[in-house]
């Protein structure tokens, strides 16, 4: 912890609070009796609750019996998916692409996008969630949402090679047109859909618009074993090796599942001159029956696993608190090792590792001066978080995302005291509960794509 005076008033001082902190060597720690001070944005101090006592501040907090987090990242959703929340259920993967949500998606207005993407931001702020990755359609839709919710996100407009050149060319323009919107809570990405969607010259394009506008990839590859097996019959390499031939991990990349990453993808994922990471997202993969991402071959390489939950569809909440929970639980069984992960490990991924993932290492992901100040408080005194011999088991393994009493964004509270201060929800769900038998509608055969990965 520091103290460093500043000029001027604080816009904001959490006091009182338990604050999660890295080290130098990031391992997690907590601060008890802390306070957190914030400037333009921008956490200017993280001091003790003494010594911020008597500081001149424009809005105090007291968050005693509370845990102060960095805001949770979600490093890879479909926000706007909400809509087909459950629509899909105990498929396997294939007919759940082919049979529902790509009939479905060919309904899809910018309106039912707007819908979905600001009661998905809802969700987010009330679990605790300050930024999202997002790969979707209509992205300048979502891209407004997220500037009214007070989010930060990072947003990719997805395409497929079906769509010929026009699909790739739209995600490069939104993402110079929309880059550091919002007051630079908006980051972009290219958002090519898969290597068994988008073909090996679309792919190699991507990765030269990525290294000529500086542009971080964001695409799902090697989603599951099955997937990659099935790469390897028909082509005679993985989708991780596809993405080392047409160039992509060679500029910044992230990795949408990974499931299925083999031991030989350790070469191509070694020989990277990018910066590669994964997203996670483990309650979808228990539904699809596929097994976990290889967290500990990734670590080895060097290589942040972020927390995610996919899009609602597939995994039914946008909750990255059961995400971390999860990502622990499975590590251990998959690995037949109690030891890993451990919950401040878990936290890690949640935190820092996160960051990292989504492009954004250097910003958010932790509580320090410098870093905006993106901070959820959490609630401690509930009887399922007490006692308290272990905080960071506490968190992981106790504590809900309904323990979430306040969100803050570029230290502008998005929910106090639970209370939602920048969506309707109400207003929301009853224009999508209108315009549901439309959007739902099958009987027209139509899809957006085939799946036959």
């Amino acid at each position: 912890m520091t103290q460093r005076p500043a000029p001027g008033p604080a816009d904001l001082v959490i006091t009182g609070c338990t604050a999660l902190v890295h080290d130098p060597a990031e391992r997690v720690g907590f601060a008890d009796d802390a306070a957190i001070v914030v400037r333009d944005g921008v956490i200017t101090d993280v001091t003790t609750a003494a010594a911020a006592a008597d500081l001149d501040a424009a809005e105090r907090l007291d968050a005693r019996g509370q845990a102060a987090l960095p805001g949770l990242i979600n490093c890879h959703t479909h926000a706007p998916m909400v809509t087909l929340r459950g629509i899909a259920e105990d498929l396997p993967v294939e007919e759940w692409f082919n049979d529902y949500v790509w009939p479905i998606e060919s309904n899809l207005e910018a309106r039912d996008v707007e819908l979905g993407a600001r009661l998905a931001c809802a969700e987010l702020i009330r679990g605790g969630v300050t930024t999202f990755a997002d790969h979707y359609f209509a992205m300048d839709t979502v891209a407004d949402v997220v500037a009214e919710t007070g989010l930060r996100a990072l947003l990719g407009q997805a395409y497929f090679s079906s769509q010929g050149p026009e699909g790739r060319e739209a995600s490069l323009d939104f993402a110079l047109r929309r880059a550091g919107a919002a007051d630079g809570r908006v980051t972009t990405c290219l958002a090519p859909h898969a290597p068994y969607t988008v073909d090996d010259a679309d792919l190699a394009a991507t990765a030269g618009l990525a290294r000529d506008h500086g542009l971080l990839v964001h695409l799902h590859a090697a989603e599951s074993r099955a997937q990659s097996m099935h790469s390897i019959a028909r082509h005679g390499v993985t989708p991780i090796e596809v993405l080392r031939r047409t160039g992509l991990l060679d500029v910044d990349v992230l990795i949408a599942h990974g499931t299925g990453i083999l031991d030989r993808d350790t070469a191509a994922l070694h020989a990277a001159t990018g910066r590669v990471a994964v997203a996670s997202a483990p309650r979808g993969y228990l539904k699809f029956a596929w097994g976990p991402t290889p967290v500990r071959l990734l670590a080895d390489l060097g290589i942040p696993v972020g927390l995610a939950t996919d899009g609602a569809a597939s995994n039914n909440s946008l909750d990255v608190w059961e995400s971390m929970a999860l990502t622990a639980l499975v590590q251990k069984s998959a690995t037949g090792d109690p030891r890993r992960l451990t919950s401040r490990q878990a936290l890690h991924h949640a935190t820092l590792q996160s960051a990292r993932a989504v492009g954004l290492g250097e910003r958010i992901g932790s509580l320090a001066p410098g870093r905006r100040a993106d901070i959820v408080l959490v609630d401690l005194t509930g009887p399922h978080t007490q006692p308290v011999h272990d905080l960071a088991a506490t968190l992981v393994h106790s504590a809900r995302s309904g323990d979430v009493r306040t969100t803050i964004v570029d230290g502008r509270v998005l929910m106090r005291d639970r209370e939602l201060l920048t969506v309707d929800v109400p207003a929301v769900t009853r224009e999508l509960a209108e315009r549901l038998p439309a959007l739902v509608e099958r009987g027209h055969g139509k899809r957006i794509q085939d799946y036959d990965a």
